[in-house]
C-alpha cells in the first residue's frame, strides 16, 4: 500500500479500483459485528468460502464481510447483492443451496424474511417493513464495506469529502458548512457541532488543540456507536480528519471502552492504512497539514461518557467531572483547548460534505437535522438498530419498523436516552423525536437507546433497576449525587418490597428534584429523570404498590404470591425439577401445590411450565 502524496492521486485511486468493481458477480454479504460473530457468523463465512473454493467459484462469486446491518434479531443472516435478497438466522448447511440459486439469478422462498404476523415471504431486503421505514445514511455503510480493507470505503466515496475539503483550503468555510448543516452532537446534550468547532478554531494561542472521540458507550441497551466503529471505522477517521483541519487541531483522541475488542481491533487497522496511504500523520496528502489519532482504552466507567471525567481519564486520573467553566473547547486535555464529539457526531462529517451542507439540512426538522440511530431494544418485535430523520415520531419508530408488542402484548411506555433518560407513556407515542420534543416531556436523546415495556413491565421497578445502576456508577465527587441516588434506590425499594408510605412519595420527589438541580456533572443532573418521569406518567402504579400492597405486572416479589392453578395442572413435574429451593410438592399426574413461605419467587417454575398453570398474584 503506496503512500499518496495529492488529493488528485487518491482520486486516480478511487477510479482505478472503481473500474475493476464487477456490479454483477454475486456477492454473499455477511453481516460480522459483534451481535453476528456471537450469533454463528463466523461459520457462515466458513460455509462460503469452502463451497466457493471447492466448486471453483471465485469468479462468478465473491465473498464480503462487514459490520453489523442493523437486523440483530435476525443474526447469524446473509444479503445476496445485486439481488438485494435477505436471508436470517441462517444455517450454514443452507450455504450451498443459497449460493446455486443466487448464480441462476433465483431465490430460496422458504429461506426468506416475512413481516411479523404476515406469512408472505419478502425477495428483497427493501421491501421488508424493518428496512423500508428507515432512513438508512450511516448504516447503509455498513453493508457496502468490509471495514478492515481501505479499498472499499474508498470506492463507496470514503475520503472523496476530505479531497475536497484540502483542494479547498479553507477551514473557516469547513466550520461554516457544519454549522449550516445544523447537525447537532449525537452523544446526548444535542450541542450543535459548528458551534463548537468554531470555539476551538478561535483559540489561537495554544500550541496544541485536541480533537475527542468519545465512544465511552455506557448506557445498558445501546450499542449504536459499537456498531459504526466495528462496521465503517473510516468515516469516524476521515470526520476527525476534516474536524483537525478545520480548527487547527494537531491531536486527536479515540477514547474506546475496554469491553468493545472487535471495534478496537477494526480502529487499529485503520489507522494503520490510513497512515499507510498518507491520510493521517506527517503533511497529509503532500500538504502542510499535520494530525495523528491516538487510541485509549477506556475501563468502562459511567461516569467517563461526561466529557470533563473522560479528559482526566485520558490524562491517566481518576475519571471525575470538574466543575465548568473553564470548558473543555478552553482547557481540555494536559490544559491545551479541547472539542470533543461522539463517534455518531464525527462519522456524520464526511456523509456530510457528500451530501451538501444544505441538503443534509433538509433531512430531519429545523435545528434538529440530520439521521439518528437508535437500539431498539425490549418488549418489542423486531429489535436492532434503527436510523430514522430527525422528527420522526416514537409511534413509527415502535409499529412500523419495530412491528409492535411481542406476541399479544400492549406497549405502554419506552425509555430514551439510557438510565438518564424518562419513562414516556403510551399516549405521547405521536411526539416526534427530536432533542427539544423529548426534553419537554422529562426524558433526553441520550445517545439513542431505546428500551420498549408492555404490560409485563413494572414501572416502580424499572426505575428501582435504572437506579441501582445510577447509584453505583455515581463516581461520588458531589454529595447529592453519591447520597442522593443511593437514597432514592432505598426508597424505591421499599416501595417495591411494600414498605413504603404514602409519605415516601413525596420525599422520592423532593430527593430527585434535589439531585437534579443541584449536582456538578450533567449525568447527575439527569439521574433523576427516572423516578420525575414514572411518577410524572405512573403515579397510579406507585400508589397501588403502597396502598393496596400489589404490583400489576407481578414483578415485584414483595407484593406477590406464587400458586399453581389446578384446572390447568397436569402434573408433569417440570416445576418440581425447576424449582431450585424444593418447595414445590407432588405425585406425578397429580396436582401440585408451592409451599409459600419456602417460596423465593425466583419465577422458575413460570418459566418451566408449558400448561400455564402458575398463577402470580
Amino acid at each position: 500500500m503506496r503512500r499518496r502524496t495529492s488529493t488528485a492521486e487518491v482520486r486516480k485511486l478511487r477510479s482505478r479500483l472503481s473500474a475493476g468493481v464487477n456490479k454483477d458477480k454475486i456477492r454473499i454479504v455477511v453481516s460480522a459485528g459483534t451481535c453476528g460473530q456471537a450469533s454463528g457468523a463466523n461459520d457462515l463465512i466458513r460455509a462460503v468460502k469452502r463451497e466457493v473454493l471447492a466448486k471453483g467459484l471465485s469468479d462468478e462469486v465473491g465473498l464480503r464481510v462487514t459490520g453489523c446491518h442493523g437486523f440483530c434479531e435476525m443474526e447469524p443472516s446473509l444479503l445476496v447483492e445485486p439481488l438485494r435478497a435477505f436471508y436470517p438466522r441462517v444455517d450454514p448447511k443452507s450455504i450451498p443451496g443459497i449460493i446455486e440459486a443466487s448464480m441462476a439469478g433465483e431465490v430460496i422462498e422458504d429461506l426468506l424474511y416475512s413481516d411479523p404476523g404476515s406469512e408472505t415471504k419478502l425477495p428483497t431486503i427493501d421491501e421488508m417493513g424493518f428496512f423500508a421505514g428507515q432512513t438508512r445514511s450511516l448504516l447503509a455503510q455498513n453493508e457496502q464495506v468490509d471495514p478492515i480493507r481501505i479499498y472499499d470505503y474508498i470506492v463507496a466515496g470514503g475520503y472523496s469529502a476530505l479531497c475536497d475539503v484540502l483542494d479547498r483550503d479553507d477551514p473557516a468555510w469547513v466550520v461554516d458548512q457544519v454549522k449550516t448543516s445544523g447537525l447537532r452532537g449525537r452523544g446526548g446534550a444535542g450541542f450543535p457541532a459548528g458551534r463548537k468547532w468554531e470555539f476551538l478554531a478561535a483559540q489561537h494561542t495554544y500550541e496544541d488543540k485536541f480533537l475527542v472521540c468519545n465512544a465511552d458507550e455506557g448506557d445498558p441497551g445501546a450499542y449504536m456507536d459499537r456498531s459504526l466503529l466495528e462496521g465503517s471505522p473510516h468515516s469516524i477517521l476521515e470526520g476527525m480528519i476534516i474536524g483537525a483541519f478545520a480548527t487547527g487541531a494537531s491531536q486527536g483522541i479515540l477514547y474506546v471502552r475496554a469491553e468493545y475488542p472487535l471495534a478496537i481491533k477494526h480502529l487499529l487497522i485503520a489507522m494503520r492504512q490510513a497512515r499507510q496511504l498518507g491520510l493521517l500523520g506527517d503533511d497529509i496528502l503532500g500538504t502542510d497539514f499535520c494530525f495523528d489519532i491516538e487510541l485509549v482504552r477506556g475501563a468502562g466507567a459511567f461516569v467517563c461518557g461526561e466529557e470533563t471525567a473522560l479528559i482526566k481519564s485520558i490524562e491517566g486520573k481518576m475519571g471525575e467531572p470538574r466543575q465548568r467553566p473553564p470548558y473543555p473547547v478552553q482547557r481540555g486535555i494536559k490544559g491545551q483547548p479541547t472539542a470533543i464529539n461522539n463517534v455518531e457526531t464525527w462519522a456524520n462529517i464526511p456523509l456530510m460534505f457528500r451530501m451538501g451542507a444544505d441538503n443534509f439540512a433538509e433531512t430531519g426538522t429545523k435545528g434538529n437535522s440530520g439521521t439518528k440511530v437508535f437500539s431498539l431494544v425490549g418488549k418489542i418485535r423486531n429489535t436492532g438498530l434503527v436510523e430514522v430523520p430527525m422528527g420522526a415520531t416514537i409511534r413509527q419508530m415502535l409499529f412500523d419498523i419495530g412491528g409492535g408488542p411481542v406476541d399479544a402484548g400492549t406497549i405502554k411506555a419506552v425509555q430514551t436516552g439510557g438510565p438518564s433518560g424518562g419513562c414516556i407513556p403510551s399516549d405521547l407515542f405521536d411526539l416526534p423525536i427530536d432533542y427539544d420534543s423529548l426534553a419537554e416531556v422529562g426524558s433526553i436523546m441520550g445517545s439513542g437507546g431505546m428500551i420498549v415495556m408492555d404490560e409485563s413491565t413494572c414501572m416502580v421497578d424499572v426505575a428501582k433497576y435504572f437506579m441501582s445502576f445510577l447509584k453505583d456508577e455515581s463516581c461520588g465527587k458531589c454529595f447529592t449525587c453519591r447520597k442522593g441516588t443511593q437514597r432514592m434506590y432505598e426508597l424505591l425499594e421499599d416501595i417495591s418490597n411494600g414498605e413504603g408510605g404514602l409519605a415516601q412519595i413525596g420525599l422520592l420527589e423532593e430527593l430527585a428534584l434535589a439531585v437534579r438541580d443541584t449536582t456538578m456533572c450533567q449525568l447527575g443532573g439527569t439521574a433523576s429523570n427516572p423516578v420525575l418521569s414514572t411518577l410524572k406518567y405512573f403515579k397510579d402504579e406507585y400508589l397501588e404498590h403502597i396502598k393496596d400492597g400489589r404490583c400489576r405486572a407481578g414483578v415485584c416479589t414483595g407484593l406477590i404470591t406464587y400458586s399453581i392453578d389446578e384446572t390447568n395442572c397436569n402434573g408433569c413435574t417440570a416445576c418440581v425439577k425447576a424449582c431450585p429451593e424444593g418447595v414445590i410438592t407432588g405425585e406425578k399426574k397429580q396436582l401440585h401445590f408451592i409451599e409459600a413461605e419456602g417460596c423465593i419467587k425466583c419465577g422458575a417454575c413460570k418459566a418451566t411450565c408449558k400448561f400455564d398453570a402458575i398463577r402470580i398474584t
